[in-house]
């Protein structure tokens, strides 16, 4: 009877530790800074590639092969319009409009670069950021804004896709 109790502990062990290594995190990072001397706020976007790519295919219809040098021409137009549906921002109450400046790769992460002209001080930001919610409705976007000095951070997720700061 020991042995089975044995047994049955190690399966259990087994199956418990196995359904952790199996499960995918799913998070993206969006460092959002205003920037004084250029009169802009700027944001980082950092994304694993295969999750983007996975929802830009699904979006378009059509293989990318991002991050690889089989990369469709078409990815940057699809990216910035991707992102422009997926991400708003607004400052002090004010819709802004977000400029795609391009992308870079750093292991399996894309990197994105927005940027907006800001030519007020800013008092309040709200941020609308449902990137990859559509495929993973697990997925995190950790928003770290950094404006006027002062550092504040969001998690938003599928259920809460917005949120808002003060400064």
């Amino acid at each position: 009877m020991r042995k089975f109790f044995q047994c049955l502990f190690f399966v259990f062990l087994f199956a418990a530790l196995s359904s952790f290594a199996v499960h995918k995190f799913y998070v993206g990072i969006y460092q959002i800074t205003y920037s004084d001397k250029k009169k802009e706020v700027q944001i980082t976007a950092r994304i694993f590639i295969d999750d983007i790519e996975k929802a830009l295919e699904s979006k378009s219809k059509k293989k990318l092969y991002l991050a690889t040098p089989k990369e469709i021409a078409e990815t940057n137009g699809l990216i910035k319009s991707y992102l422009s549906e997926k991400i708003q921002l607004k400052v002090n109450g004010k819709v802004r409009n977000l400029k795609f400046l391009g992308k870079e790769t750093e292991d399996n992460v894309l990197i994105c670069y927005l940027t907006t002209p800001v030519t007020e001080k800013i008092t309040s930001a709200e941020i609308y950021n449902s990137v990859l919610t559509e495929i993973y409705s697990e997925q995190q976007n950790i928003v770290h804004f950094t404006i006027n000095g002062n550092k504040k951070s969001l998690l938003l997720t599928d259920s809460e896709p917005d949120g808002n700061v003060e400064f």
